[in-house]
């Protein structure tokens, strides 16, 4: 019996651990927002996306955003965001976004692309 009640004990706390650590922070807590610059680039205008998070405990690899029909007249470094698979493009090539390393980058086009982040995990630090 006092085995079996290690074992739970065990499991609780490890559960409250996990709890405690994605309680910190959610997948709204990763802000995509994006503003025109102002610039002109092959007669389109320029945009600069921004994907961040204020959470300070945890940070967020694996960013997959949507692209599908995503166009732009100005080349992206595909180490920023990556060739679309399946109508994502991976963001940073899957290093985590965090408080202190925002991703940044800037693209021509009529309008603003409507970017999302469909997908990414949330690890805590």
């Amino acid at each position: 019996m006092a085995v079996m009640n290690n074992i739970i004990i065990v499991i609780f706390l490890f559960l409250a651990l996990v709890s405690q650590c994605y309680g910190q922070c959610r997948e709204s807590d990763l802000f995509l927002t994006q503003k025109p610059t102002g610039a002109i680039v092959k007669g389109k205008a320029e945009w600069e996306v921004t994907i961040s998070t204020g959470c300070a405990k945890c940070n967020f690899p694996g960013v997959r955003v949507n692209c599908l029909g995503f166009q732009t007249v100005e080349p992206i470094n595909t180490s920023i965001l990556g060739k679309p698979e399946g109508g994502l493009c991976l963001v940073a090539k899957g290093r985590p976004i965090s408080r202190s390393q925002p991703v940044t980058f800037k693209y021509a086009s009529d309008t603003s692309f409507p970017f999302h982040a469909v997908e990414t995990k949330i690890v805590c630090t």
